[in-house]
């Protein structure tokens, strides 16, 4: 299999002119990926300047940067089309000038709606010049085209960029201004643009594949689908759930996109995500995992902000230098799982129990010393398992995707639903439920707190009443994440027994088919949607 793989000579790309180095070459497209990468529109780690100085909420921004997850996430049903229909210098020409508007419009719009469908647009296109890059040096990654080394490569580029993305934005807001991190991107892109019309040539593949027979009707309601689903997760708390006529709208909303995006492909010869897809064993695994998975670490985005700068008093460079210490396990999670899962072939259970286990281990440092007085460096062991862990688990899922025995015609819709669970639904679902809790048992306990204090302590009466609260609050906010995260360890622990015994042999063997042997799956593919179309209108004419 391997010697079937292997290419006739050095690795070469035909799209860069000789005069580049040989060597060179590859290393042109990872500075584009990682430039694609850093232009996001919103840049979550600038939210509280970006809330200080428009009218925004903080719920707008979140809201903004998740929808370009859902954007990247829905380009996967057709990615590949789109890579077969225009050649690597187009698509990065165009998704360069995309991503200038972008930035340009997130860095001084007001309106949500306008700021929203910008960044699901940025989302769009950041993943397709990503695809043209990744695409384009796979085989010098990997010549026997192993999805599992490559997916290595593509985490330890992607998670890496959002912890450094996030660091270079706070200090550019702190040296300057906030808008001024999208304004460097905007000169990186031009830069890009400028290295693609000189180093890059317009070279077409062998064949002229048309976008016939894509449901872009389905693509907009599964769109629709995840927009609720998110504003659900993330106004929920904001709105008071459903009492709100907000919140039962996009409930409304979202099930009916969703319902007749299953009846659609029900019927439909080529659906923009077909039931094949969506009932595959290890599409449904994988999003049980995720869900599990991405909750135990959901105190990230709802405890860590608030105790390191409510109770350990860290202002905002500070706080995102801890991105360092999750940045340091992400490199350390890629580099561990390339030499036991990608090279050595370790299996997908023993993979899942070590990425729940460093989740464990990160639960149990918070439950055990979470406390009022901790320093910053004792921080970077929990920050570094939970950093190692998301990405473990995020390789050996997606890498079980490929390996799910999905035709190639159907396999990008399983990039589509893995993209939502993992990406959108990892990072909304379970700090909706997290900070849900958070904030009944902080009321409870403060609840409890008040009543001891005025109890235990008659001098308390000579505090002034806002000392006396604050104090309560931050008593019971910590004691109240120490319950918490003693709740998630059990849930963690119970996870970690259930893969333990369960019994599974099976080792990644994730080979990605030749280019040109997909190029004629889609040339395949749309010669048959022109045969039924054509069935239908004579049927039509019959009739």
């Amino acid at each position: 299999m391997a010697d079937w793989h292997a290419p006739q000579g050095p690795f070469d790309i035909p799209d860069v002119p000789n005069y580049v180095p040989r060597k060179l070459k590859p290393y042109l497209f990872i500075f584009f990926v990682l430039i694609v990468q850093f232009s996001g529109g919103v840049y979550l780690a600038a939210a509280s300047d970006m809330v200080g100085t428009t009218a925004l909420m903080q719920e707008d921004i979140l809201m903004a940067g998740y929808a370009s997850l859902i954007g990247l996430a829905i380009n996967f049903a057709v990615m590949f089309r789109i890579k077969f229909r225009f050649s690597t210098r187009t698509q990065l020409l165009s998704s360069a000038i995309v991503l200038i508007a972008a930035n340009i419009i997130c860095a001084y719009t007001t309106s949500v709606p306008v700021l929203v469908i910008t960044c699901f647009v940025a989302g769009w296109f950041r993943m397709q010049a990503t695809l043209a890059c990744n695409s384009t040096i796979q085989l010098w990654l990997t010549p026997v085209r192993d999805m599992a080394i490559f997916f290595c490569y593509v985490y330890i580029i992607v998670d890496s960029v959002i912890q450094l993305s996030g660091i270079a934005t706070i200090y550019t807001a702190f040296f300057s201004q906030w808008e001024y991190m999208q304004w460097i991107m905007v000169g990186l892109l031009a830069l890009m643009m400028l290295m693609v019309m000189i180093l890059v040539k317009p070279v077409r593949g062998p064949m002229f594949i048309p976008l016939l027979g894509i449901d872009w009707i389905g693509a907009l309601l599964w769109t629709g689908f995840m927009m609720c689903f998110t504003f659900i997760c993330v106004y929920g708390n904001y709105f008071d759930w459903w009492d709100a006529v907000e919140i039962k709208g996009a409930t409304i909303i979202g099930l009916v996109c969703l319902a007749i995006n299953l009846w659609r492909a029900s019927f439909l010869h080529h659906p923009y995500i077909s039931f094949m897809a969506m009932k595959n064993r290890n599409v449904i695994r994988a999003t049980g995992i995720y869900l599990v998975f991405f909750t135990l670490l959901a105190t990230e985005h709802v405890f860590e902000h608030s105790y390191a700068a409510t109770i350990l008093g860290f202002d905002e460079t500070n706080l995102i230098d801890l991105n360092w210490y999750v940045f340091a396990g992400i490199i350390a999670g890629c580099g561990f799982t390339y030499f036991t899962f990608a090279l050595r072939k370790w299996r997908y259970k023993t993979m899942t129990a070590i990425g729940f286990a460093l989740a464990i281990v990160y639960l149990a440092y918070f439950y055990f010393f979470i406390d009022y007085g901790i320093e910053k460096e004792m921080l970077f062991i929990p920050l570094f398992f939970r950093g190692a862990a998301s990405v473990i688990i995020s390789i050996v899922f997606l890498t079980s995707i490929v390996q799910s025995g999905l035709p190639f015609q159907v396999f990008p819709q399983a990039l589509t639903i893995n993209g939502f669970t993992g990406a959108v639904m990892g990072a909304t679902f379970g700090p909706a439920v997290i900070g849900e809790l958070l904030r009944h048992t902080v009321a409870k306990n403060a609840a409890l707190f008040g009543v001891n204090i005025t109890n235990t302590n008659p001098d308390i009466i000579h505090v002034p009443l806002s000392q006396l609260f604050g104090m309560v609050q931050i008593q019971a906010l910590v004691v109240s994440m120490k319950e918490i995260y003693g709740w998630l360890l059990i849930v963690g622990l119970a996870s970690l027994t259930i893969i333990l015994l369960s019994y599974s042999s099976v080792r990644p063997f994730a080979i990605f088919p030749k280019w040109s042997t997909i190029r004629h799956v889609i040339k395949h593919l749309v010669r048959t949607t022109k045969n039924y179309q054509g069935q239908k209108l004579e049927k039509t004419t019959s009739i």
